[in-house]
């Protein structure tokens, strides 16, 4: 998932590899552990893959840097990346990642994601009331059956919230556009000629 972090914000702007690393601490790690010890090795696979490159802006100033920017297969890598669907309960994880990005997805990939996702988090609760029962009966002690109704109410609310995404989704799909205006029946062009034949 490094990968689709860094081609995403490479994709919003060219960076050297220190404000690369400084970007992805400030932006996506509120929500996603960056391993900073990775970053350069999958800098330079990228590079090797040819989907980003390096280059020395004509601008700059100060110590000349190297730039890294996304190139053509970069783009489409990412975008292949970011709308793919997750194949595992790791990859399901990082949907927080993918959703920084979603503002270069259409809106049938975006659906289709955000419906994923809650089916994804539907099977988890389900799988966490049916624990709760396990527990409830058996001898767990509170903290732990305090722990798994914390659990649920979190997943709960994740549901509602998506609710609310998948709701905003649909209706941009089905939105219609401005009908176009009506023609002005009453212009020059329409009017009967004034002037008769003699």
């Amino acid at each position: 998932m490094l990968e689709l972090a860094v081609l995403g914000l490479l994709k919003e702007r060219a960076m050297h590899g220190y404000e690369l690393r400084k970007q992805l601490g400030s932006k996506l790690g509120f929500f996603w552990t960056v391993s900073f010890g990775s970053l350069y090795p999958t800098l330079k696979k990228l590079e090797r893959r040819g989907v980003v490159e390096k280059f020395f802006p004509a601008d700059q100033t100060s110590r000349r840097k190297q730039v890294y920017r996304i190139t053509p297969a970069g783009e489409a890598l990412f975008l292949e990346l970011l709308s793919e669907g997750a194949t595992s309960v790791r990859e399901e994880d990082k949907f927080d990642l993918r959703l920084a990005f979603f503002r270069y997805l259409g809106p049938e990939v975006r659906l289709r994601l955000l419906e994923r996702r809650k089916a994804y988090l539907e099977d988890k609760l389900d799988e966490g009331h049916r624990s709760l029962r396990r527990a409830t009966r058996g001898r767990a002690d509170s903290y732990t059956v305090s722990l798994m109704r914390h659990g649920i109410q979190t997943t709960e609310h994740d549901i509602t919230w998506l609710d609310t995404l998948i709701a905003a989704e649909r209706a941009a799909l089905h939105e219609t556009p401005p009908a176009a205006s009506e023609p002005d029946h009453d212009s020059e062009d329409d009017r009967p000629s004034q002037l008769q034949a003699k």
